[in-house]
């Protein structure tokens, strides 16, 4: 790929050595890094070298040129002005000059700091602004004329206000092997922003659950990602997560998808935990019994401070353990603790932000001295 900013815009970082070069300095710090823990193959899932991104976020800059959308500098001295991004999709591509266009012709430009893109990959953008002042129906009236025009979604964002004037999501397609999944996908959430990369970490956390059979027990699980493909491979799938907005968005991608095994609760780890050690009732969990289900794999993609010593010890109750993080330093803190009773018998390097210094990682390990 190749971006007149490189160098100057803060988003890319590591660029010199072309897309292989950058993916190789990574790899081959993970490979130092878990040596100590891990001397087998790591399968490498690569992303495309441009254009990869469904979900962007921009500053809006205002001088006496107008508008631009602006980065922030690699050298941290204020912010970069930019007329295109490389690295976002074909379709936001697509819609970045032509918004300005619109925004400036209908005089909605004032107080506007920001616009984030979401978009599907078939077409589906969904656009919020963000301003630092109230929304009236006149700006109402004159962003609906934008979405008409462009054929996008817009959402209006101030402080303690979001005014959707359409709808505020996208519904994605991922291809999961040989079947394809559909998901809901909402503005201002947390979903995967490389969708090929997406695919391919759904596909080989999948080969890892082969022949396990059981019950599933999911923590983090977001808006589903991951959970309804593992449906698959369980009898019963039972996810928690403490975002109501995610655990509606899961139930919604659930029956999206006519997968009916799973049960998703509104719950911390610490919670869940808690529930299934009969130490607190929750009534969150009334009508479900926790003790029926045959929970043997455990599977975790946390946030980037990880488990930790107490969320690790839990884990260590189960046989099969399959993590996945977006931060190679706390997994392997944590690693260091769950190789105590566990072994690790494969990992994974998913390079779902090319360009940059982070590498997402996958992790399956088993209990020692299960047969």
């Amino acid at each position: 790929m190749q971006c007149e900013y490189f160098g100057v815009c803060g988003s890319c970082r590591d660029y010199e050595a072309g897309y292989e070069g950058q993916l190789n300095h990574k790899v081959s710090a993970v490979r130092e890094s878990f040596l100590s823990l891990y001397q087998g193959d790591i399968t490498i899932c690569r992303s495309p070298s441009a254009q990869y991104r469904s979900r962007a976020e921009f500053k809006i800059y205002h001088d006496e040129n107008g508008m631009s959308y602006a980065m922030s500098r690699l050298d941290r001295q204020g912010a970069l002005k930019i007329n295109h991004c490389s690295i976002v999709s074909v379709f936001i591509a697509a819609v970045m000059e032509k918004l300005l266009i619109e925004i400036a012709d209908l005089g909605i430009a004032h107080k506007l700091f920001g616009v984030d893109f979401l978009t599907s990959g078939e077409g589906e953008v969904a656009v919020s602004m963000l301003y630092h002042r109230p929304l009236d129906e006149e700006w109402k009236h004159k962003a609906h004329e934008i979405e008409k025009r462009l054929g996008v979604y817009i959402i209006g964002r101030s402080r303690k206000q979001k005014l959707i004037l359409s709808q505020d999501y996208v519904t994605e397609k991922l291809q999961i092997n040989t079947r394809e999944y559909r998901y809901i996908h909402i503005e201002n959430s947390f979903t995967q922003p490389n969708p090929r990369v997406n695919e391919q970490m759904i596909e080989w956390s999948l080969s890892q659950l082969d022949g396990i059979g059981g019950d599933l027990l999911e923590l983090y699980c977001g808006a589903g990602n991951f959970t309804i493909p593992f449906a698959t491979k369980f009898d019963r799938v039972l996810a928690t997560e403490i975002s109501k907005a995610s655990i509606h968005a899961a139930k919604q991608n659930m029956e999206l998808n006519g997968v009916e095994n799973i049960q998703f609760v509104r719950l911390s780890a610490e919670e869940f935990t808690q529930a299934l050690d009969g130490a607190r009732e929750f009534r969150r969990l009334e009508g479900l019994k926790v003790s029926d289900y045959h929970l043997k794999t455990l599977f975790v993609d946390p946030p980037r401070a990880g488990l930790g010593e107490e969320p690790c010890t839990f884990a260590a109750r189960f046989d099969h353990l399959l993590y996945i993080s977006c931060n190679p330093e706390t997994l392997l803190r944590d690693l260091e603790i769950l190789t105590q009773t566990h072994t690790i018998v494969a990992m994974a390097a998913f390079d779902q932000f090319p360009y940059t210094h982070h590498l997402e990682m996958g992790v399956k390990l088993t209990r020692k001295g299960l047969s």
